[in-house]
């Protein structure tokens, strides 16, 4: 292939824009709205189980203060559905299906791998439980985790985020 073609090829590749956040095809369980920058239901960025496991899935251990035993959790990273939509700013208000609200610092995304997990120890949360979507820190990773401003930042039955 000569120089100018692959020159050509990869500046299109580069230059192409993002793909659009995708609509849901199914039940919206997750909306996000403020400092959004990727919109696909009016002013806000809403997603279903599926677009959320289509991100990259990670999976942990960790010990919580909820559970007697150290729990699996799967799911996307926050910082990876923040990025989908892309979202930024200096704080996430996360509110519970049950209204419970908490301040996540913005920057706990870069410094933590929080997973919004869908699955505990391999299974669906039901939503009379903890689910469908629980914020997780990494607890047994650092001592600071282990403390109480970061258990109130994890937020069980999770239905929207706020970015501020």
């Amino acid at each position: 292939m000569p120089v100018c073609r692959v020159y050509l090829l990869l500046v299109l590749l580069f230059s192409w824009p993002a793909l659009a956040l995708d609509a849901p095809a199914g039940k919206v369980i997750l909306t996000l709205s403020g400092k959004v920058g990727e919109k696909n239901a009016g002013n806000t960025a809403v997603f279903d189980l599926a677009m959320l496991e289509k991100l990259p899935q990670q999976s942990y251990r960790t010990q919580t203060p909820w559970e007697a035993l150290p729990v699996k959790f799967s799911g996307p990273y926050l910082r990876d559905v923040l990025a989908a939509a892309k979202a930024s700013g200096n704080v996430i208000k996360a509110v519970a299906i049950n209204d419970y609200k908490t301040d996540i610092p913005f920057s706990d995304t870069h410094r933590f791998d929080m997973i919004l997990a869908h699955k505990m120890n391999g299974q669906a949360i039901p939503a009379r439980t903890k689910g469908p979507l629980f914020i997780v820190y990494p607890y047994d990773t650092k001592p600071e985790l282990q403390t109480k401003p970061y258990y109130d930042r994890s937020a069980w039955q999770v239905k929207s985020l706020v970015i501020e």
